[in-house]
């Protein structure tokens, strides 16, 4: 779908920061609107839902244990 949003768990990516989270989630919410900068009246909804999926990228990667690696 989005191919220029880059795997962000370890192994694959050792060290993510919250830049990079919040660009994948920039990336996903321009795909799924396709808009990539929205209009005026869409910013509020549009930030919040890179707000949203930033979020919960954030604890989906604080959740995932990787088989194999170390804790």
């Amino acid at each position: 779908m989005c191919r220029s949003i880059k795997t962000l768990r370890p192994p694959m990516t050792p060290e993510v920061h919250d830049e990079d989270i919040r660009a994948a989630a920039l990336q996903y919410v321009r795909k799924i609107s396709g808009f990539r900068a929205p209009a005026a009246h869409n910013q509020e909804v549009f930030d919040a839902a890179v707000d949203a999926v930033a979020a919960a990228t954030s604890d989906l990667l604080a959740g995932l244990r990787v088989r194999g690696a170390a804790s």
